[in-house]
């Protein structure tokens, strides 16, 4: 994948002809990347979905089960779908923009009494919470 960096983490117990096989069912080919890792031994993978929803599951627990064998408590991965909780990039950017527009553009004598309301309205605090 042309957005992915030339090198990354992936467990060990994958073999490099499965990951080239199973990159091609992600969207956009991204696979499972390394985000940050805890002392405890937690990780923070993110991935794609995966194209074909017959292969999912099996490519699903496959990866899940190698992320598994790799945590040194074997501890059973936990998964998010965080593009249901999570705002995308073009929400993040309009509500930078509205922060901008409310810190910059608008007097703040003029807009003192609703200010805090137009802040909550950009969203921006929400999101960066």
């Amino acid at each position: 994948s042309p957005s992915l960096p030339e090198y990354f983490v992936v467990p060990s117990s994958l073999a490099d002809q499965d990951l080239k096989l199973y990159s091609y069912s992600f969207i956009g080919r991204r696979m499972p990347l390394w985000s940050w890792n805890h002392p405890n031994g937690s990780a923070l993978v993110r991935m794609a979905n995966i194209k074909d929803v017959l292969q999912q599951r099996r490519i699903d627990q496959r990866i899940c089960n190698a992320i598994t064998r790799s945590h040194p408590l074997r501890s059973d991965v936990y998964k998010s779908d965080l593009d249901k909780c999570l705002p995308n990039i073009q929400e993040i950017q309009a509500a930078h923009v509205k922060l901008k527009q409310l810190c910059v553009n608008e007097p703040f004598e003029e807009t003192e009494e609703k200010w805090l309301s137009s802040l909550e309205n950009t969203r921006w605090l929400e999101y960066i919470r």
